[in-house]
């Protein structure tokens, strides 16, 4: 008796699985997805290369920079790397339609290039301090960091060295 009035409770209320594949369904908030790579913002640390559980990030010097690449099909969706990501370069996104075919599986990546800067000194090129980092580290940023961004740790470490100002007078 117990299955009649369980098949009568179904048969009236409809089904009570999402239609997917067939149809529309919705997004989990919070789901963690295919992850989206802001160049723009990253240090070029490579916290998130170190911290990646499934191996899935590499960076790559190339003579514009850093290339960041990672294979989606690789990553397990930990969110390490967004956790790890000061300036917040990584974010998971709540996209997860990640289903491709067997012989597109290369071509799930996420690419990017965190270019080289000249330093403002002696003009070696080196990747600058993102906008994003000095915001989240200094607050606003003055002009003085601002200075301090365009040259490369050398040119920094020299001018901390001599006692100097960002201006180049003595304090």
């Amino acid at each position: 008796m117990n299955f009649i009035r369980i098949l009568f409770r179904n048969l009236t209320q409809g089904p009570s699985t999402d239609p997917f594949p067939f149809g529309a369904t919705f997004t989990p908030k919070g789901l963690r997805g295919r992850i989206a790579f802001d160049a723009a913002r990253c240090s070029g640390c490579r916290m998130c290369e170190h911290v990646c559980a499934g191996g899935a990030i590499r960076f790559d010097p190339t003579p514009e920079g850093l290339q960041f690449t990672l294979w989606h099909n690789t990553c397990t969706f930990c969110g390490l790397c967004e956790h790890y990501c000061i300036p917040k370069a990584i974010h998971l996104t709540e996209d997860w339609h990640l289903a491709h075919r067997q012989e597109d599986k290369y071509r799930m990546i996420e690419q990017g290039t965190v270019a080289y800067q000249p330093c403002a000194e002696c003009g070696v090129r080196f990747i600058p301090i993102s906008a994003a980092l000095v915001t989240r580290v200094y607050g606003a940023g003055t002009a003085a960091v601002a200075r301090l961004g365009r040259l490369c740790p050398d040119c920094r470490r020299k001018r901390s060295a001599a006692g100097l100002n960002t201006t180049g007078e003595a304090k």
